[in-house]
């Protein structure tokens, strides 16, 4: 087999498949989960694209800017926030008649120290890792084995919505669904800004860090 179509096209469908075995797997890790993930995508990256393999998931230098980590990120993340707890939360809601299951973070209620590591790691898992693994690589594979054509596009994002959310099956029905839909949105963000893995880690860091404070303080 011809390495380098080895490398573009198979590799990348052979890692997306494997990594959604590795997560149907009874593992039991939680935030590690996604960083072995990520780990591995760093890996089959390199493989594929050699020293380059950072700005193919979408790190470029200059997209790491002051204006897109904490004036843009920030502004993304509180709107995105308003729109999950005022709309999608309560259509969501009434439609399955499921309330959101949060039950996996009650932990954290009132307890300070866990609120400062969970914090920290939401960062590393979940802002950095799933914006890798599914904006930076899947997004990314899907766009340069179809295209960016609006079709191509709208079932790139749909598609890799519904997945994102399924995998939030512990936060119930109602969870899966809003889940898909952010994820969706954060989708479409990479998109319109052009790839910018950097502007959507910082906005999903910051919307996870404010959902995480309103879970300590009882809000949400």
């Amino acid at each position: 087999m011809n390495i380098s179509l080895f490398k573009s096209k198979l590799l990348p469908v052979l890692s997306i498949i494997f990594l959604f075995i590795f997560w149907k797997l009874p593992l039991d890790i939680n935030y590690f989960e996604i960083i072995l993930a990520t780990l591995f995508v760093f890996l089959v990256s390199y493989i594929e694209f050699k020293s380059d393999y950072l700005k193919s998931l979408g790190f470029n230098k200059k997209d790491f800017t002051l204006n897109n980590l904490l004036i843009k990120a920030p502004l993304y993340a509180f709107g995105l926030f308003i729109l999950y707890y005022f709309i999608l939360l309560p259509v969501v809601t009434y439609i399955t008649k499921q309330p959101i299951d949060f039950s996996a973070f009650d932990s954290i209620k009132n307890n300070p120290s866990l609120l400062v590591i969970s914090l920290v790691f939401i960062w590393i898992s979940a802002a950095f890792g799933e914006e890798i693994v599914w904006r930076g690589y899947f997004m990314k594979q899907f766009v340069k084995l179809f295209g960016e054509g609006k079709l191509s596009i709208s079932l790139n994002i749909v598609l890799f919505g519904i997945l994102f959310g399924m995998l939030h099956s512990y936060q119930g029905i109602t969870g899966q669904i809003v889940t898909g839909i952010s994820g969706a949105i954060l989708s479409f963000i990479f998109y319109k800004h052009k790839y910018n893995l950097w502007l959507n880690i910082a906005i999903h860091g910051f919307f996870d860090s404010i959902a995480l404070l309103l879970l300590y303080f009882e809000f949400l």
